[in-house]
């Protein structure tokens, strides 16, 4: 399944505003996205943010 992020961008292997990302998998209510680091990662479905800093958030 594709998704596409809508937010604040962050960091060079988190999530750019606006790109579609392959998102390969769903597991308590996260989803599991291969972000711009190539590797995947479980962001929130709800609230994606870096977990470095909560204010960079989207959708």
């Amino acid at each position: 399944m594709k998704v596409k992020y809508i937010g604040k961008t962050f960091g060079i292997e988190g999530l750019t505003n606006g790109k579609i990302y392959e998102c390969i998998g769903i597991e308590d209510g996260m989803l599991r996205i291969i972000d711009d680091s190539g590797e995947d990662y479980l962001y929130s479905a709800i609230k994606p943010a870096s977990l470095e800093n909560i204010n960079l958030c989207g959708k």
